[in-house]
């Protein structure tokens, strides 16, 4: 299993550092399929779709507006940041209303739960996980700043870690991850701030227009880092609430797209206001 697990893990590392550095249209289909199967997996989970279906109504209207959101970030990034916003905006208000229609038309098929989490499932899944685009698309200087989500969330991941192994005594959410500790969550933050501060200090400061103070830097790292944490606890409660181990085997030895990505997914937004902080101040 750890082999698996270790291979499986850096074929994913090679496969992201790929696709992140080639950017544009790879990537918007790239994290559109993950999107997909992100909101898949999360369909199963919260029981929008019920067992033993293969698909439902909902599903297919939160797979099918995943396409026409990715579509419109895509048509609306050549106009700046306002337009992008605004479209984001209209096509998750879409969403909403035609999450409304499905309820409403089918009734009483659908109950109101498995409207809400399909609501909850978009935003969750392809909504948190644009963000990657947007930061690599969105920015002149995008190839560089996108890293900062993988330093604050498998780095941090990384070091709290090794941290907790050497120092954890203190269970930090015990009935959500059990080998989690608070000396480890610790080591996580203080790791992930090292590591911006020093990725800023080589490369953004280095190789790049933008001029980033290291304490924001660390900041903005610190902040990386606990939103990481919170985003991997909030997947294994879900995961908890509705009994299931992984969301999917998609990947041989980590699950599925939702256990992989879990930090991922919630760090992508957090980073992309910070870094947009920056450039309004700047």
């Amino acid at each position: 299993m750890f082999r698996t697990r270790l291979l499986s893990g850096i074929l994913l590392v090679v496969a992201a550092l790929a696709v992140l550095i080639m950017g544009g249209s790879l990537l918007a289909t790239v994290l559109f399929l993950i999107s997909v199967i992100a909101y898949r997996e999360l369909s199963g989970a919260c029981g929008i779709r019920k067992e033993g279906e293969k698909t439902c109504l909902p599903e297919i209207v939160g797979c099918a507006m995943t396409i026409v959101y990715y579509g419109a970030l895509g048509l609306s990034l050549s106009f700046g940041a306002a337009a992008v916003h605004t479209a984001m905006l209209f096509v998750v208000v879409a969403v909403f209303l035609l999450f409304l229609f499905v309820y409403v038309f089918t009734f009483p098929r659908y109950h109101a739960n498995q409207i809400m989490s399909a609501m909850f499932s978009f935003l969750y899944g392809p909504v948190m996980l644009s963000f990657l685009y947007l930061l690599r698309e969105g920015f002149e200087e995008g190839i560089y700043l996108v890293w900062f989500v993988f330093l604050a969330s498998w780095g941090s991941d990384t070091c709290a870690y090794c941290a907790g192994v050497l120092f954890g005594k203190h269970k930090m959410a015990p009935k959500l991850s059990p080998k989690k500790s608070v000396e480890g969550a610790v080591g996580g933050v203080l790791g992930a701030a090292l590591l911006f501060v020093i990725y800023t200090q080589l490369v953004i400061n280095k190789y790049t227009m933008i001029t980033l103070p290291l304490p924001f830097a660390a900041v903005l790292g610190a902040m990386g880092a606990v939103i990481s944490m919170v985003g991997d606890l909030a997947a294994s409660a879900v995961k908890r609430d509705h009994d299931i181990k992984d969301y999917g085997k998609l990947i041989p030895g980590h699950g599925g797209i939702m256990d992989r990505f879990d930090s991922v997914i919630v760090a992508a937004p957090m980073i992309y206001a910070g870094v947009a902080l920056l450039m309004f101040l700047g």
